[in-house]
Formats: structure tokens, sequence, C-alpha cells
């Protein structure tokens, strides 16, 4: 790990939740730390100036500062072309997986698994020990917690996801976040809050 730099993401309330070696460079993997993530990041300056994509914004800004601050470059997974494959690092990395539903799971974010942005250093540093999968002896809940089963082992149903949202059915999803996701027992105890859902829900389904 660079040094400081676990204090510097904390002080944004973000970790690092992935690192893999691509070549001579480590790819370091950006993502909220919950509990606190949300309060801390919708008191920022992009989540009140009226401009699209404040949650972008943000994390372009920051990371960016940061990227400058250690000497390293900011990749992030809103930005393209070209695409960086973050889910294909993060699944490399050893921290996050292929779930039973093809969503990606994390080791502690769960189905909740998101990624901010990347910071690449053109040498090699020390890599974290490959987590436990925490699928392999999951029960796979999020296999039948979608009422339309928009969500399976058969891939992601995406007009029949939103056509549920559009349904008085769908104002749990709408409201807390998709209920495959809640059921995930390894996120269960990551902190995100039933408000942040609601708010990506609204960016995926106005």
């Amino acid at each position: 790990m660079l040094p400081g730099l676990p204090e510097a993401l904390a002080s944004h309330h973000l970790f690092v939740s992935g690192a893999l070696h691509e070549g001579a460079q480590t790819i370091l993997l950006i993502s909220p730390d919950e509990p606190g993530f949300w309060a801390h990041v919708t008191a920022q300056p992009e989540f009140h100036d009226s401009a699209p994509d404040p949650l972008d914004r943000w994390s372009s800004r920051v990371i960016t500062t940061l990227a400058t601050q250690f000497d390293a470059q900011a990749r992030f997974p809103f930005t393209g072309p070209p695409w960086h494959p973050f889910v294909a690092w993060a699944i490399a990395s050893g921290q996050s997986f292929d779930s039973p539903i093809h969503l990606m799971v994390h080791a502690r974010m769960g189905l909740w698994a998101s990624v901010r942005g990347a910071l690449v250093v053109p040498y090699h540093l020390p890599l974290p020990t490959s987590a436990a999968n925490p699928c392999i002896r999951c029960t796979a809940p999020c296999t039948t917690a979608c009422p339309v089963a928009a969500l399976g082992p058969q891939g992601y149903d995406v007009p029949a996801c939103h056509a549920h949202l559009d349904a008085p059915d769908g104002e749990a999803c709408r409201n807390s976040g998709c209920l495959a996701r809640r059921a995930c027992p390894a996120g269960q105890s990551y902190g995100r809050l039933e408000k942040q859902s609601a708010w990506h829900m609204r960016q995926f389904h106005p």
C-alpha cells in the first residue's frame, strides 16, 4: 500500500477495495467506505450546484487530487471511450467475484459493490491476500429475491426490471434498493443506507 493513502482515502470515506498488477503497474481500486460515505458525499458542493452527475463529478475531483498527491494516474468507470475494464480488474484483484446472478459481489460490500475510480502507479506494490468468495457457502437468496425474476442465473432481464419499477409493486425496490442486492448476506454489515440506494435507483430508473 502507498504510505499515507489509507488515511487520505479515509478523509473522504473511501477505501481500497482491491489491487492487482497489470504489466509493470499496480492498479488500486477505490470504493465507498460505509457507514458514513453517503452522509459525507451528499454534503459536498457537487450535490448542491444543480449540475448533473454529482457523484461522478465528486469522484473525479477527489480521486484526481489523490492521484496528483501520490504520483499516480486516475482512472474512472464513467469516462470513455476507451472504457476501462473495472469489473474485470475487480475480479482479478481477488476481492470481488461473479455472483450467482452475474452481478459483481465483493467480500465486504456484498452485492452493493461499487468502484468510484482507480489509482494507477508505474511499479509493483505488495498485493493483499485474496479474500474468500462469499458465494461459496451461501444459500444464494439473491437468486429468488427479485419478484419478477429479472435477476437470476440466466442473466439480467432489463425490460422486466424497468417494468416492475414502473408498477406499484416496485415501490420497495424504488425506495430501498434492488431486492436481490439487499438479500446478499455478505453486504448486510456494510452499512449501505436505503436513501443512498433510492438515489441510485432514480439514476437508473428516472
